[in-house]
């Protein structure tokens, strides 16, 4: 039987991956020192505190993926203009915004489609701390499961 302390222990696991707009990297401390707290007192708490531990690291590999992909082709755009044999070439240098390239529309694509997911992302928290104040096991989607 799930009781209410437990409820509520499972709901600020997970909510505590808010206090990343507070402390830097709070959404993994958080929820990291409530779980590692808790897990021993309730099969419920565990469950919880590995998915929203789980989640966290999935949604922070998605992003090192999609920064990766990004980065390059906004400087590739930047920087077409530029002759890096040429130590003079500052003199040259500008950019040309007027002339939108292939590069900077996919670049542009996967900066809206990282915003999209930090919105899910805020979505699916909140979804899970609601499932878990309702006593209900909730598995995050496009997780990988780092812990067991």
């Amino acid at each position: 039987m799930i009781d209410n302390h437990q409820k509520n222990i499972a709901t600020f696991i997970h909510l505590s991956t808010f206090s990343r707009f507070i402390i830097p990297f709070g959404n993994f401390i958080g929820p990291i020192i409530l779980w590692a707290a808790n897990k021993d007192k309730s099969e419920f708490i565990d469950a919880h505190g590995k998915q929203a531990i789980n989640f966290q690291v999935s949604i922070l590999l998605y992003a090192i993926i999609i920064g990766a992909i990004t980065v390059p082709f906004f400087l590739f755009k930047i920087f077409s203009g530029f002759d890096f044999i040429d130590f003079n070439g500052f003199q040259d240098f500008h950019i040309n915004i007027g002339k939108p390239s292939p590069l900077l529309y996919i670049g542009g694509g996967l900066g809206i489609l990282a915003v999209a997911g930090f919105i899910i992302k805020l979505v699916l928290i909140v979804t899970a701390s609601l499932k878990a104040k309702d006593g209900v096991y909730y598995k995050y989607p496009f997780t990988i499961n780092f812990l067991k």
